[in-house]
């Protein structure tokens, strides 16, 4: 069987809550690794390791914690007999996560990343079918990349999001569609494996403290700029713009922005919208963030800027 390493950062898959009906006051990461996986009675068949990197809420996601992480990942994978690594994470900023082990790993064996809507103690959690088909993945030859699997599906890592706050499937990724759906324990492959070139380890390797701040700004009804004004006064290094439509802003907002470039802070254009891209002007235009997220953009602003 190949060997599959199973890293946990907490989430609501190792979440619990006083009654299995509760599937919102729950508490993340109460759970570790070895309990998750115990109670996936199908788990035996596989060729497991795990390690315990957090047990956290993914919204207190942070970049010493990534580090820590990225660092695990890039271990395992270096390692010959490991076919792949699973990550267990909490729903809220997993598509953060994500590309940014994508753009820094890009490994070349999969590391797929899942997690949960309902918490291990509901009486209908979605946690432990999530984990066995991650490992699945995670096991399947030929795969590669960063991915979620995630209710039956496996998305790529770039143009992931969340989309819903309580639904059980969660997520969906760019237009292409998942990159294969899970069925009976089975993969159907639509598409090929997404492929990077990785940055390293070096490229984050400085204090967490002492990373370029991006702060993200998005555009409204009445946005006058304000906001851009606050965040180049208090020392941001970037700035993304979740712009309405096709990446757009007020003419207020335009005015900060071009404010802010004058001051030598680097932006970047987002949209709002669930889905689409946001498209160059002309081949000149670096600020377009194509089908990131925003908070997709901002990671790939901070990467930028800690060259």
């Amino acid at each position: 069987m190949p060997l599959v390493v199973i890293l946990a950062t907490g989430g609501t898959i190792a979440g619990t809550a006083a009654a299995a009906t509760d599937t919102t006051g729950y508490r993340a990461g109460a759970l570790g690794v070895d309990a998750l996986i115990a109670a996936v009675p199908a788990l035996a068949e596989h060729r497991l390791e795990s390690e315990s990197v957090a047990a956290i809420d993914s919204k207190n996601m942070d970049i010493a914690t990534w580090q820590r992480l990225a660092g695990r990942v890039a271990h395992h994978v270096a390692r010959p007999e490991v076919a792949g690594v699973v990550i267990t994470h909490g729903t809220d900023t997993l598509e953060e996560t994500a590309y940014f082990l994508h753009r820094v790993l890009a490994p070349s064996k999969p590391v797929m990343l899942t997690a949960a809507m309902r918490p291990a103690s509901a009486l209908s959690a979605d946690g432990p079918a999530n984990l066995l088909d991650a490992v699945t993945v995670a096991g399947t030859p030929g795969a590669r990349g960063v991915g979620l699997v995630f209710a039956g599906a496996l998305w790529a890592a770039v143009g992931l999001r969340k989309i819903h706050t309580l639904q059980t499937s969660a997520f969906a990724g760019s237009d292409c569609g998942p990159v294969a759906r899970l069925e009976g324990g089975a993969m159907r492959r639509f598409r090929d494996w997404p492929a990077g070139e990785p940055l390293g380890l070096a490229r984050i390797a400085a204090d967490a403290d002492a990373w370029p701040r991006v702060e993200i700004v998005l555009n409204h009804s009445g946005a006058d700029g304000r906001l851009v004004d606050a965040a180049v006064a208090s020392g941001a290094a970037g700035i993304v713009v979740a712009g309405t439509g096709h990446g757009t802003v007020s003419d207020r907002l335009d005015a900060a922005l071009a404010r802010a470039r004058d001051a030598g802070v680097r932006v970047r254009r987002a949209s709002r919208c669930a889905f689409g891209p946001v498209l160059p002007h002309g081949d000149g235009d670096v600020e377009a963030a194509g089908e990131l997220s925003a908070v997709q953009a901002r990671i790939e602003l901070q990467l930028a800027l800690l060259a």
